[in-house]
């Protein structure tokens, strides 16, 4: 079926500065309309979080509701994905039931839940038909330049942004095709999980198989892995109950050969060597009092995330519950537990910040909850809006602090943090402290420029208390961030109660797990099956 492009209304004439990332856009080039909303001048710099002040109000800030609606029939968003590139990451896909795939700039002011319905046109910076069916889900690729689709029509499909052109479809699964994940370094890589029970990869720059009756250039898949999480029981799975075999997440992992999925049966987690997918190098899953291993089964995985370093993966879990995983340490279990949502359907997800700092996740009460990483026993922070069970979430890359969350309410909220920090009112001696910024190279390069001073941190207030809800049994609480100087004595595994620091010899580089993500100049590569014995 052809996309439906709706119309523009004219344009203002081209700036004389190039547009970053689309230098042949044209005026009906998505990035040619982007480039003329305003950018505010807070969102390039990056600052650490401060989650007593999130908001999803209209502020200016890019903050707001989107009313997902087309021709004035709403409907349910199910995925959403900021852009990945520091550059384009205010833009931000949504998929929804309908099949429709839309694109809103979060930098411009958006709607209230009382006006989100009647500027859904205008929030919108562009939507078109990409599936005849639910898309599940979404990921950006190429430098944002591409995107892809996985859908309930059993396909994925690449898309071209800027022309709003499909340029190939994935075909081989015989089920919804509920995840997608893109390799880190190489993005004609690609893997999906399926409700057929199988994950498949996928080369995109192998030559097509065929063509469709729309001319549209058809591949197949490289390597598959059918029945990849069964029943314990058996593999032997009863008409009409497919989709306990379901996969319901995949994901690449950041030493480019390994993968992890999950599926709807239980709640463990595989992980995978791509060279040799005869059988999982190892798995995870936590641990279950013998009295209650009967129950196992009935609590599947709706998500795994990872933070941008490929340290932790996190699984929301359907008992409640998110667990934390070291990837090199999978064989003592998860590291942390977080609870205080409710995941009552595969539709709840939850992603890590990139820092790996924080959690956010959707919950079936119909709001979204923010852990801290170091404190899992700590009060999560809610964050109250929606008037449905919250499902997908995300965060954006580069401006940290912003986020967003959708739910059966039809409504999409981007959520940031408001300016100018005060004292807890609950808390008159609080005292004001400096917020870290996270140490990245985007923020060097900010501060390099002198965009801003570095005074800009000292006016942001890290004591805050969150409204307690007397309706929910889930109550929050304001979080300490250190200062800058106690920060920078802070070694990254401290952060997770390990104090102890790796001695620095060859042999211990060697032998270090960190030689995964990091290896040792002039040593052979080692990735994450090295550490893990494999029975013959």
């Amino acid at each position: 079926m052809a996309s439906k492009v709706p119309p523009f209304s004219p344009l203002p004439p081209p700036l004389a500065v190039p547009i970053l990332g689309a230098p042949n856009s044209g005026p009906s080039s998505i990035w040619f309309l982007i480039a003329f909303s305003p950018l505010p001048l807070a969102s390039l710099v990056r600052k650490r979080p401060y989650l007593g002040d999130l908001s999803s109000e209209p502020s200016g800030l890019g903050t707001g509701v989107v009313a997902i609606e087309h021709d004035g029939v709403s409907t349910p968003p199910l995925a959403i994905s900021f852009c990945k590139t520091s550059r384009n990451s205010h833009l931000l896909a949504v998929s929804d039931e309908d099949g429709y795939l839309s694109f809103y700039n979060t930098c411009q002011s958006l709607g209230s839940v009382a006006s989100c319905w009647e500027k859904a046109v205008e929030a919108r910076v562009c939507d078109w038909i990409a599936h005849n069916n639910a898309i599940f889900d979404v990921c950006w690729i190429k430098d944002d330049n591409h995107i892809l689709t996985a859908s309930g029509d059993q396909t994925i499909k690449i898309w071209n942004v800027e022309k709003r052109k499909c340029t190939g479809i994935l075909v081989g699964h015989t089920g919804s095709v509920k995840s997608l994940c893109s390799h880190s370094s190489n993005p004609d890589l690609v893997v999906s999980g399926s409700r057929d029970g199988s994950f498949a990869l996928w080369d995109l720059r192998c030559e097509s198989s065929y063509k469709n009756t729309h001319g549209e250039i058809c591949l197949g898949y490289t390597a598959v892995v059918k029945e990849a999480h069964t029943s314990i029981q058996g593999k032997r799975v009863r008409r009409g109950k497919a989709g306990s075999m379901s996969i319901t997440s995949v994901l690449y992992l950041k030493d480019n050969v390994s993968l992890a999925s999950a599926g709807a049966v239980d709640s463990v987690v595989k992980f995978w060597d791509t060279r040799n997918l005869k059988s999982p190098v190892t798995q995870a899953c936590p641990y279950v009092e013998p009295s209650l291993e009967k129950e196992r089964g009935l609590h599947g995985i709706s998500c795994l995330s990872q933070d941008s370093n490929g340290v932790f993966v996190a699984a929301s879990c359907m008992d409640n519950r998110i667990y934390l995983y070291d990837v090199l340490h999978l064989d003592k279990g998860p590291m942390k537990i977080f609870s205080g949502s409710k995941i009552e359907s595969f539709f709840v997800k939850s992603a890590i910040s990139p820092d790996g700092a924080y959690i956010l996740g959707g919950s079936s009460d119909g709001n979204a909850y923010i852990w801290q990483v170091r404190k899992p026993e700590g009060l999560p922070v809610m964050l109250k809006g929606h008037e449905g069970e919250v499902t997908a979430v995300d965060w954006c890359s580069s401006e940290i602090g912003k986020i967003a969350t959708t739910s059966d309410d039809f409504m999409v909220r981007v959520w940031n943090f408001k300016k100018g920090g005060c004292i807890s009112s609950g808390s008159p001696k609080a005292v004001r402290k400096r917020v870290i910024a996270p140490n990245t190279e985007g923020r060097k390069l900010a501060m390099d420029e002198h965009l801003y001073s570095t005074e800009m941190a000292d006016s942001l207030c890290a004591s805050r208390e969150v409204a307690t809800n007397p309706h929910s049994p889930v109550q929050t609480k304001s979080l300490e961030f250190s200062t800058p100087e106690s920060g920078k004595k802070t070694h990254f595994r401290s952060l997770l109660g390990e104090e102890e620091e790796m001695q620095k010899s060859p042999d211990a580089e060697l032998s270090s797990p960190s030689s995964v993500l990091n290896p040792p100049p002039s040593l052979k590569r080692r990735t994450i099956r090295d550490y893990f014995i494999v029975a013959p």
